[in-house]
């Protein structure tokens, strides 16, 4: 069975490191309303326009999700 986005996400994270998606890591993880069990793009998305205002542009949420696909599909 492959991860949530959010397990993923939790892989990423890195108190120490200021790269994007860490960042976005780090606040997901202090974020108590985020979906952690979703594997759908649209769901997430549309959850982070309207409650990621820790996430300075949603570009930072497709590269992470690109990089969550990648993983996934190997």
């Amino acid at each position: 069975m492959s991860k949530t986005f959010y397990q993923f996400l939790m892989t990423q994270r890195n108190p120490e490191s200021y790269e994007p998606i860490a960042e976005f890591a780090n606040n997901a993880f202090y974020d108590q309303s985020f979906p952690k069990q979703s594997t759908n793009f649209n769901e997430i998305s549309k959850y982070l326009e309207l409650n990621g205002n820790y996430l300075p542009s949603m570009t930072v949420f497709d590269d992470a999700w690109q990089k969550y696909l990648e993983l996934n599909n190997h």
